[in-house]
């Protein structure tokens, strides 16, 4: 399996397309573990997520990616940031470049067990404290940390 780059570098992502992404971070009761899920075109431990695609809210995609990587139903709860590194540019495997901008959301567990699915190689519940400060796939432990927060605006970084 060909994997996707991470790029690094000043304005990099003008090189890219902008893309709509987001991720999730689902806390167990009382915010003592949080969910992770290791990647599978890299192994590196992140949210769950993805991109949101046309003709959905980013809601639903939220939603969507979430179940679609771990099989749990989970509802949106709040809109914790909004990430958009200009100096960072994924270059996926068939050549094409993008400039992400995520959306990342504090969901609650509706319903489901989790599970493995084509795009995750591990799914599990991680101490806060721990993953907050883990080597996440990019920006992923600063997101956890900006959830945490609880602050009543949205981080914009």
């Amino acid at each position: 399996m060909e994997m996707t780059q991470i790029l690094y570098g000043e304005r990099i992502a003008r090189q890219g397309k902008i893309r709509l992404g987001c991720s999730a971070v689902l806390f167990d009761l009382p915010k003592a573990k949080i969910l992770l899920t290791r990647r599978a075109d890299n192994g590196i431990w992140c949210l769950p997520g993805g991109m949101i695609e046309a003709g959905e809210s980013v809601a639903e995609g939220c939603e969507r990616e979430v179940w679609e990587e771990t099989g749990l139903r989970v509802r949106v709860i709040r809109l914790t940031g909004v990430y958009s590194d200009p100096g960072l540019l994924i270059v996926y495997p068939d050549g094409n470049k993008a400039h992400i901008v995520v959306l990342n959301f504090e969901v609650e567990h509706l319903s489901g067990e989790p599970g493995l699915s084509s795009e995750t190689t591990g799914v599990d519940w991680f101490p806060v404290h721990e993953a907050s400060t883990m080597d996440l796939f990019h920006g992923h432990a600063q997101q956890i940390r900006d959830a945490l927060a609880g602050k009543d605006a949205a981080f914009i970084r």
